[in-house]
């Protein structure tokens, strides 16, 4: 694209994000602060001026996919469109902030998690930055990295780097240290006479500080009848395993007000779901109290200063209950909880909130002790067992997410069989199953006891076994039950044939499974009941006509191993529910 031309029309810029929700969210601030700029957006990244690759670093194989996703897209431009500038934002950039300008030569600008509001800016540097290397450049740029030994450089870079005075600080989680420190990491440039000549832009402050708010330009990705809301950013957790903290910042709380403005919003434009997400929702509203302190993230001192705090507090059971008294047919979905944070008055809040979907999202990773203290989790054996009995017995009918992961250093088959007795016992009813995946600059990456990849993924193939003939019960315990649903749209092939779910922060959800052919040759809906998150969890088909995006009251008629089969409810039905899924494949309305 020549100056000349982008006079006379707006900058076109395409944007691939990849990685978690809350990822997702930053993606639509991006999105809305470039329309606010006066740019326009495009899904056909090979006629746009800018792409930006909004990638995902939580573990190797998500790192590897925004490599790869990068590198396409420089390709792509070389055969199609030279003057296209390409940015990288997000997490990758975050982590590796000096290492990828050497690494990724190819990419314009690299920009963090504190500047996605401010992306207008960054797109205009990279467009000027595209244009002049093109004028240095004699013939064709060519691609010059491959795929794997980039991924492979980034996976062995944290073992010769050296350590921030951000990470130092971070390495302090649950010392007495922690929180304590003056240290103040500011964003260093390079004078101008230590920068290459066509140096990309580096725009990555390393210990973010930015959590949107009302006022924030957002532009929805998502179907109108559901949205993520974004409550808070960042984690003040020691897992051994997890690098998001050190990548998202510190944990940092929106204003209760400002999220219940946007609720607000988000229900006049007719959204059915809010899902409220962030790296740890149940901390929700504690760092907004008066001498905060972050070392607070076992269950003891998080009880404590949960008590301490005054009458007017804000916590997530504040949230929840404003959220709930708001007018209108919706619900809340709470993801993200922390096992350690859980207290009486969240149980009771939302067994007292009939918006409040009966679900909740609550990560465990493992039940062995000696596993539990590897991981930093925080949480012992007997407290996860008695919260599963008091959240069961306090929210009746409520539907629990955990994941877990296998191979994590020092995990015998011994703990992995614990692990497997517990699954089979507690009969989650949704589970999802990571095998480690070893992150450098994590502590449990250091660790002695490495598992190989062979015995990982036979771990996971045996849980997910357990799990397969729970959910198969869940799933028949359904059958002839009217549920409340929200329809998502119309069934295509494409949507009927997936099955193998997997996603960065919730396991593989389920193993490779093969509906009947017969399926796909109805007219279905998809829908999900208040016991599925979007794009987590399982999927109920309904055969026949509903409006969609819209709740609807449906009869379950038959199952799937893990989804449902509905038709919509009668106000009176004499016939006997079909209880075997083949039945439901060999008839016809």
């Amino acid at each position: 694209m020549t100056k000349n031309n982008s006079t006379k029309r707006p900058v076109r810029v395409g944007l691939i994000s990849l990685g978690c929700a809350k990822n997702l969210v930053d993606a639509e601030i991006m999105l809305g602060s470039l329309i606010q700029s006066g740019m326009e957006i495009t899904n056909d990244a090979a006629t746009a001026d800018v792409v930006i690759v909004n990638t995902c670093s939580f573990i190797d194989s998500a790192q590897e996919e925004s490599v790869d996703t990068i590198l396409e897209s420089a390709e792509l431009r070389e055969a199609k469109n030279r003057g296209q500038g390409l940015i990288v934002s997000g997490c990758l950039p975050q982590r590796f902030r000096d290492e990828l300008p050497k690494l990724l030569p190819e990419v314009d600008a690299f920009m963090g998690i504190d500047q996605v509001a401010q992306v207008g800016s960054i797109v205009q540097q990279a467009l000027t930055h595209r244009a002049e290397r093109l004028a240095q450049q004699n013939s064709k740029f060519k691609i010059q990295n491959s795929k794997p030994k980039i991924a492979a450089r980034l996976a062995g870079l944290d073992k010769s780097r050296k350590t921030t005075a951000h990470e130092q600080e971070e390495s302090l989680r649950r010392s007495e240290k922690f929180g304590r420190t003056r240290t103040v990491v500011t964003i260093v440039t390079p004078h101008a006479s230590r920068l290459t000549q066509h140096a990309p832009l580096v725009d990555v402050n390393p210990r973010p500080h930015f959590i949107p708010d009302f006022a924030t330009p957002r532009f929805r990705l998502m179907p109108r009848h559901f949205a993520y809301v974004k409550i808070a950013e960042g984690c003040n957790h020691p897992c051994s395993f997890c690098i998001i903290p050190r990548m998202r910042g510190s944990h940092r709380s929106r204003q209760q007000s400002d999220i219940v403005q946007e609720a607000k919003q988000l229900l006049a434009d007719g959204v059915k779901e809010l899902n409220l997400i962030s790296q740890d929702s149940t901390y929700y509203g504690l760092d907004l109290r008066a001498g905060h302190r972050r070392a607070i993230s076992s269950p003891e001192k998080f009880s404590a200063a949960a008590k301490s705090l005054p009458v007017n507090a804000t916590t997530l059971c504040t949230l929840l209950r404003e959220l709930n008294s708001l007018a209108g047919d919706f619900w809340i979905r709470l993801l993200y909880t922390h096992p350690a944070h859980w207290t009486d008055e969240l149980i009771q809040t939302i067994a007292d909130c009939p918006k409040v979907a009966r679900y909740v999202d609550v990560p465990l990773q493992h039940i062995h002790e000696n596993m539990l203290e590897r991981m930093r989790r925080e949480t012992s054996e007997q407290y996860i067992r008695d919260l599963i009995g008091r959240i069961r017995a306090g929210i009746p009918g409520i539907a629990l997410r955990t994941t877990f992961i296998v191979g994590f250093p020092g995990e015998t088959e011994k703990y992995f069989q614990t692990l497997l007795d517990f699954v089979r016992e507690t009969k989650f009813e949704r589970l999802g199953v990571f095998t480690y995946s070893k992150e450098e600059g994590t502590r449990a990456g250091n660790m002695q006891g490495q598992i190989t990849e062979k015995i990982k993924k036979q771990r996971r193939n045996l849980a997910m076994a357990e799990q397969h003939k729970v959910a198969v019960q869940v799933s028949e315990s359904f059958v002839g039950r009217t549920l409340k649903v929200l329809v998502e749209g119309e069934a295509s092939t494409k949507a009927l044939a997936r099955a193998s779910v997997l996603s960065w922060e919730h396991g593989l959800i389920r193993d490779k499974e093969t509906l009947n052919s017969q399926l796909s040759t109805l007219n279905y809906l998809i829908a999900r009941g208040e016991a599925d998150a979007p794009d987590i969890d399982g999927r109920v088909y309904v055969r026949g006509k509903l409006p969609l995006g819209q709740f609807a009251r449906v009869q379950v008629i038959g199952h799937t191993d893990y989804d449902l089969i509905a038709e919509p409810a009668q106000k009176s039905d004499d016939e006997s529910p079909i209880r075997n899924v083949d039945q439901v494949f060999n008839s016809r309305l």
